[in-house]
Formats: C-alpha cells, sequence, structure tokens
C-alpha cells in the first residue's frame, strides 16, 4: 500500500497544491508556518476522517473560502480514490471512496493504517492518562473494527449514564433507578470487552516496543509498560469485579453524578530499567520512548494487518540529537513508505536518502521544487 498522490484545495495554507509521491521517503523541507505539517495533517484525515491538530471543520479552510477539499489516490490491491471535503455555509463534511459516500468512519479507520511520531507524543509519556488511553485505542482501533465499534458504544453509554445519575441526583425516582441498572450492565458489559482487549494488545505489543528501543539506544535500557485498569491477577474475573466495584460507588456516582468505574479510568505505566519515566526520565528518555513507541507501532500494526502503514514524521529530527537522529534515520530503511517534515534548519546530511526518496521544498502553501 502507498499514496500515490495528494491534492489539496483550501486547506490551510494550500490554495492549490498536488503532490506526487515516491513508495519509499518523502522529505518535505521548509521554513515554520509553511504548510508543512498540513500535508501530513490531510494524509492523517485521509486514513482517520479526521485532523490530529484542528479542533472544528472550520478552523482548516483557507480563509475567505468557504469550502476544503482533499483528493488522494492510493495504490493497495486496486487504486482507491477518496475525496474529503467540508463546506462551511453547509457546515457538512463528507467523505467519499471510489464515488460511494462513507457514513461511518468504522468504514475507514483501520483501511488505510496510519502512525504519526510528531511533538505532541510528548503527552503520551509525560501528561495525562486520558493522552495514553488515546494512544493505545487509537492503536487498536486500526486493527480490530470490533474493538473500534465497542470504544465509540462505550462512550454513548457513558453520556447516557452520566445523564441519567444527574436526573437521579436531582430527582431520587425508581423508574430512573431501574433504567440505570440497565445502562450500568452495558456498561460493564462493554467495559469488560474494552478492558480485555486492551491487555491482550499490551502482552503483544510490549516486544516490538523493546525491539524499537533496542535499536536506538543499543540495550543500554530496557523498557516495559503496565497496564492499570479496574483488575489485577488477584480478580481474573473482570466482569463481577466490575459489578462489585460499582456497587460499592454507587452513592458517589449519584452524588456527583460521574461515572467513576471503568476502563474510561484506565492508565498505562512507562518503564526504563523498572524505574516510572513519567516521574523520574530525562527529557532525552522521554523522546526515545516515544520514538520507540511509534516505531513498535509501526510493525505491530504492519504485522498486524499484513500490509504498510503510512509513516509520518511530523519535525522529529530536530528535536533529537545527532546520535539519535542518525539511528532513527537508519530505521527509516526498514519501512514502507514515509513522509518526514524537516525545517530549512535541520542538518539532514546523516538523513538516509536513496535514488527512490523525494524531496518537496515548500514555502507559504506551495511547492517551489520537487525532486
Amino acid at each position: 500500500m502507498y499514496l500515490k498522490s495528494l491534492s489539496l484545495l483550501n486547506f490551510r495554507l494550500h490554495k492549490s497544491t498536488v503532490l506526487n509521491f515516491s513508495e519509499g521517503l518523502n522529505y518535505i523541507v521548509g521554513g515554520n508556518g509553511q504548510g508543512k505539517t498540513t500535508i501530513l495533517e490531510a494524509i492523517h484525515y485521509i486514513s482517520t476522517t479526521k485532523s490530529f491538530i484542528a479542533n472544528s471543520e472550520s478552523e482548516i479552510i483557507n480563509f475567505d473560502e468557504i469550502l476544503y477539499e482533499i483528493k488522494a489516490n492510493v495504490s493497495d490491491l486496486i487504486d482507491d480514490n477518496m475525496v474529503v471535503r467540508y463546506d462551511i455555509n453547509e457546515n457538512k463534511k463528507q467523505y467519499a471512496l471510489n464515488g460511494k459516500l462513507i457514513s461511518s468512519p468504522s468504514d475507514i479507520v483501520g483501511k488505510y493504517p496510519v502512525v504519526l511520531l510528531s511533538p505532541r507524543d510528548s503527552k503520551v509519556t509525560e501528561e495525562s492518562p486520558q493522552d495514553r488511553r488515546k494512544f493505545v485505542d487509537s492503536i487498536i482501533s486500526q486493527y480490530s473494527i470490533s474493538y473500534f465499534q465497542n470504544f465509540l458504544e462505550y462512550k454513548r453509554i457513558l453520556r447516557q449514564r452520566a445523564s441519567l445519575l444527574f436526573q437521579i441526583r436531582e430527582s431520587y425516582r425508581q423508574e430512573l433507578i431501574d433504567e440505570l441498572k440497565v445502562w450500568t450492565e452495558k456498561l460493564i458489559d462493554i467495559g469488560t470487552k474494552l478492558i480485555k482487549g486492551r491487555i491482550q494488545f499490551i502482552s503483544e505489543f510490549k516486544p516490538y516496543v523493546e525491539s524499537a528501543y533496542a535499536f536506538i539506544m543499543e540495550g543500554i535500557e530496557i523498557p516495559d509498560i503496565q497496564y492499570r485498569t479496574i483488575t489485577d491477577e488477584i480478580n481474573p474475573d473482570i466482569e463481577n469485579h466490575f459489578r462489585r466495584l460499582i456497587d460499592e460507588e454507587n452513592g458517589n456516582e449519584i452524588r456527583r453524578a460521574a461515572n467513576l468505574v471503568g476502563p474510561h479510568r484506565d492508565d498505562y505505566k512507562f518503564l526504563l530499567n523498572g524505574i516510572d519515566l513519567r516521574t523520574f526520565g530525562s527529557q532525552g528518555q522521554h523522546k526515545t520512548f516515544q520514538v520507540a513507541l511509534r516505531f513498535a507501532e509501526y510493525f505491530y500494526l504492519r504485522d498486524k494487518l499484513n500490509k504498510n502503514p503510512f509513516f509520518l514524521l511530523d519535525d522529529v529530527f530536530g528535536d533529537l540529537d545527532k546520535n539519535r537522529g542518525k539511528k532513527i534515520s537508519e530505521h527509516l530503511g526498514d519501512l514502507g513508505q514515509a513522509f518526514i517534515t524537516l525545517t530549512d534548519f535541520t542538518d539532514i546530511s546523516a538523513l538516509r536518502k536513496s535514488e527512490k526518496d523525494s524531496v518537496f521544498k515548500i514555502k507559504n502553501g506551495k511547492i517551489e521544487n520537487a525532486n
């Protein structure tokens, strides 16, 4: 699988941009704020149906325009043509694959797997549990449609149940209590499936993280991931343990009108040589761990889906020392198609580049030259 071409119309700075990519490495070079990351954003969009930057569709549209459009051609078993279009007047986004409108993200997510490594990955190792859950859920969702559908259903159940808890707090009526019991059972059922999916994922994913980290650091440090959820080896019966914890928190949930138990409160602990990375890790260790996680994600998804994901590296080399940058560049040769943004000031002398790779120089949303 590889992305043959990408066309952007009124997509941020890109008024009208057409790119024809190589099957290997594609370097996108330019100054800050010139539209490099936007190209990666568009590739991410066709793979996941959403931006990794924008909070709303309207902020993506070029100034004074009323719509944006992304067109892409992907060569897989056959050539697929995708069109993403948003009209600000209609406040409507459409995703079409080979001329057919897509009604649900689950029809696209995982079809064109994508891995993104960017400075935003600092959130995964340094910030909230929500960022770590998002990291894990996004990987599992790309290879398991059932997990993704359960994940969406679980979020719907959380909203419904929180609304009921609020109503019960305001007016303690029996019919509301009965309805809460129904939604609680749904929460336990779907939540248990998510937890089991995450347990299996972590057990499978660890060796990939160890391998990627060892390549970069040559075995100096040993990484590990621990999954923190509602159950453990002492309580292997997840479903019944889940139910007991909710019964114990019933009064608190009503008082706070909040869902206090479930996989939406899970966390993941990253360690190096048994030491908590988030608490004791240096900036260099955090950055290396983030890079290792994304390379692990790439090879894990490749093996799961039997196809090479798109690998997006956004301004990564500028934050790395020369040795780490060199090791990562060497690893790029093991990938399929990759898209790498670089500033004009990045030292690219140590980066891997072959005759089949392409370099695009960009300024103010326009491709000045490509080779």
